[in-house]
């Protein structure tokens, strides 16, 4: 049994993949924002254990952590959670730059670096679940794909730095996915929002489980999904 560490379990993608994981039994720890949150997530998810912390505030995810048990080894931890806010750059306030690069970037590097000891130990993976928005930026998408870029940047590092100690890394590039994000990001541009036309979030979650169960004599570090239609 396999225990694993998940952001963003509460929709999309996340939740996907949490029900894929639950199914064969998996141990799961779900990191959620706050106490409300993990009741929540438990009921949805019974059986899974939660961590409290909050993403868009990373300094405090060390101290909050120390108040709670932590899991002292993983096979995979795997980031999911995020933001998206839209606009040109010459209308972008900072607290939209900073919430979307913590969020969606140092959240997650702060939180890989606190895990790191219980990923080494297991020779674990790190999943980074990124966007198309990480490797190529279109008009008004400049503050989010910046914080993509920044991920693919820590992903790429981090790969490089833990293969001694066996940490193997992903990254997944989805293309639009039909989850509550999406639906957020339609209302931005002013489109009509028709979730069929994207991919379902349980066809990325396959894609991540591909990555977990590969046999170690073989390596997936970057897997790009698009619509099929």
């Amino acid at each position: 049994m396999a225990t694993h560490l998940i952001t963003g379990a509460g929709s999309g993608i996340g939740e996907a993949l949490v029900q894929r994981l639950a199914e064969r039994g998996d141990d799961l720890w779900l990191l959620v924002r706050d106490a409300g949150r993990a009741t929540q997530v438990r009921e949805r998810f019974p059986g899974a254990r939660t961590l409290v912390g909050d993403l868009s505030d990373p300094a405090r995810l060390s101290w909050a952590f120390s108040h709670q048990s932590v899991p002292p080894q993983l096979d995979s931890l795997i980031h999911v959670a995020g933001v998206v806010e839209l606009g040109p750059v010459g209308e972008t306030p900072v607290a939209t730059w900073q919430h979307q690069l913590n969020v969606n970037a140092v959240a997650p590097a702060e939180l890989t670096r606190l895990m790191l000891p219980a990923l080494r130990t297991a020779r674990g993976r790190v999943v980074f679940v990124n966007s198309g928005a990480g490797l190529r930026v279109s008009p008004e998408w400049g503050s989010y794909a910046a914080s993509k870029f920044a991920v693919r940047a820590i992903a790429d590092a981090l790969r490089e730095e833990e293969r001694a100690n066996g940490v193997r890394v992903t990254t997944v590039y989805p293309g639009r996915t039909a989850t509550p994000m999406q639906e957020k990001v339609h209302q931005q541009e002013g489109a009509q929002y028709e979730a069929a036309r994207w991919i379902d979030p349980a066809s990325v979650a396959a894609t991540i489980l591909a990555a977990l169960d590969l046999p170690r004599d073989a390596d997936l570090t970057e897997l790009t999904v698009r619509p099929g239609a």
